[in-house]
């Protein structure tokens, strides 16, 4: 059965209206769903206003960006755009689906992950074989053994055009195969290689060939090219009792090959048998993939092809891109950007960012999210959930339990306290009442210090060493002593300011005031 659509309101813009994004356009007023076209081209919008009458136009992407009633938008426009676009939407507050592939580089997509999660926004990517009947039902088969062991997987997407010059045929096609082997196989693959042919435009190749290795000596190859007489797109799974072919250009678009394969005097000899057509449902992957975005927004779940599904796209994508430049050399994928002591424990998933270095006996539990360039020293444990921005320093024997959030650029110093819960008892479960510990940009909180669940502490405050915090600390101030008492004011900087007619200018030059609540607010 197809996805049930949730809700039917006119609340989606499609952003690009071309090649594909007429599609979208379509099945998105089919769905009652579209409330807005936006495209450059002033002809095409004349054509849809007459063929979707009622339906708004505009060549003003900020238009749509401004309307408060557009929930979510389409972005179809080239790909070399998709990131600025979706950047955008996601920090106006939109809930976003992106064609593929999310960007053209795979730091760009993080950040596009990223937003949409500080955001709480929906991102998803348009891998539409995920959505394809064919495919789920191929994946069941799989899942509940009917192939046997899977062997090799090989794709085809082969035509003849569309040529373009702002991606190669690589970023062009193959995404959506790549999607779908990772899908089927449930893992990423451990390394690859890639070769590539070019012939019409100097440095965009026309033809690439990526060899994958999996774990259990699984392999799989992927073969694209916009130079090929005619149109293929087929999907072959070999499993050790059964092989099964996806044909999307053919009238049927699944079947089992039941091929047994005997062995005789050491030799093996196949017995072929006729092909079992599978029956599937007749919906188009399109709707159910549009369906599944409708019920995304209404919902708050994570789309099946989410960022972060597109982000082991893209991996897959650059390291394969990295093979064919050096042509053809074997690439390892998933070698970590992040450094662990030997002695420390990672469990996955959880998220690491670039160039974090994690020493020795600490934890990072199931769920934690850390950012990049982070420095987590000796005996610290992060506990499920935890978020921790970019470039936090946390120093030896703390621990961050659930609930709390450490903003970007703040410092944690030795043996400081967080508690979660502010009245523990041994034999009393409540994990369902953690409160919630912030602590905003920049902070830093002294060596021995504690701070009682619930409370903020404010950007760039400083909390000194031994102090206990018992209650929220503002933007900037110093606080000390148990109970914590607010003493005075420090720049971002990290200098003690000296205030004349409630102003200070520190040696820095940055310049404060002291607002009416006795608070600090910056001035330049």
């Amino acid at each position: 059965m197809g996805l049930k659509v949730v809700h039917m309101k006119k609340n989606i813009a499609v952003v690009g209206s071309g090649y594909w994004g007429k599609n979208l356009v379509r099945n998105f007023h089919e769905l009652n769903a579209l409330k807005t076209i936006c495209d450059l081209d002033e002809d095409v919008l004349t054509q849809f206003q007459s063929q979707y009458p009622g339906v708004e136009t505009t060549q003003s992407f900020q238009k749509i960006l401004d309307d408060d009633q557009i929930e979510g938008i389409i972005i179809a426009t080239p790909a070399a755009l998709h990131f600025k676009m979706a950047k955008e939407a996601l920090n106006h507050g939109k809930d976003v689906f992106v064609e593929k592939p999310l960007s053209l580089h795979i730091e760009d997509g993080k950040k596009l992950v990223k937003i949409a999660g500080e955001n709480q926004r929906i991102l998803m990517v348009g891998h539409i074989l995920h959505y394809h009947p064919a495919i789920i039902k191929l994946k069941e088969m799989i899942s509940q053994g009917e192939l046997g062991k899977i062997q090799y997987i090989y794709s085809n997407r082969l035509n003849l055009g569309k040529f373009r010059t702002e991606e190669n045929i690589l970023w062009s096609f193959a995404p959506h195969d790549i999607s779908v082997i990772l899908m089927l196989l449930g893992e990423m693959p451990v390394n690859l290689s890639c070769h590539a042919g070019t012939y019409l435009n100097q440095n965009i190749p026309d033809i690439t060939m990526t060899t994958m290795e999996f774990p259990g000596e699984v392999k799989s190859h992927i073969l694209v090219s916009w130079l090929h007489p005619y149109k293929e797109q087929k999907l072959v799974v070999v499993g050790s009792k059964k092989m099964a072919v996806f044909d999307d250009v053919s009238e049927k678009k699944l079947s089992l090959y039941p091929h047994e394969i005997e062995w005789v005097n050491q030799i093996p000899v196949p017995h072929k048998k006729d092909p079992e057509f599978v029956e599937i449902e007749t919906s188009e992957p399109l709707k159910e993939e549009c369906k599944h975005f409708l019920n995304c927004i209404q919902t708050r779940v994570q789309p099946r092809t989410d960022g972060n599904e597109g982000l082991r796209v893209l991996e897959v994508l650059e390291k394969s891109q990295l093979s064919f430049e050096n042509d053809g050399e074997n690439t390892k994928i998933g070698e970590e950007s992040y450094y662990v002591h030997p002695s420390s424990y990672v469990d996955q998933p959880c998220q690491i960012g670039d160039k974090t270095k994690i020493w020795h006996f600490s934890h990072i539990m199931v769920g934690a999210k850390i950012g990049a360039g982070c420095n987590i020293g000796q005996n610290v444990m992060v506990a499920p959930d935890v978020v921790i921005g970019d470039n936090v320093k946390i120093q030896n024997n703390v621990s961050v339990y659930t609930g709390v959030e450490v903003e970007s650029d703040a410092f944690l110093g030795p043996s400081m306290v967080f508690t979660n819960v502010v009245n523990p008892r041994s034999f009393v479960s409540r994990k369902n009442q953690f409160k919630k510990t912030l602590i905003k940009k920049g902070a830093t909180i002294g060596a021995n210090s504690t701070v009682i669940c619930g409370n903020e502490i404010g950007k760039y405050a400083l909390i000194g060493a031994g102090a206990v915090v018992t209650k929220d600390v503002p933007n900037h101030a110093i606080a000390v002593g148990n109970p914590a008492r607010i003493t005075g004011w420090i720049c971002q900087c990290g200098l003690k300011l000296k205030f004349s007619d409630d102003r200070a200018i520190c040696q820095c030059g940055q310049e404060y005031e002291k607002t009416d609540n006795e608070e600090l607010r910056r001035i330049k």
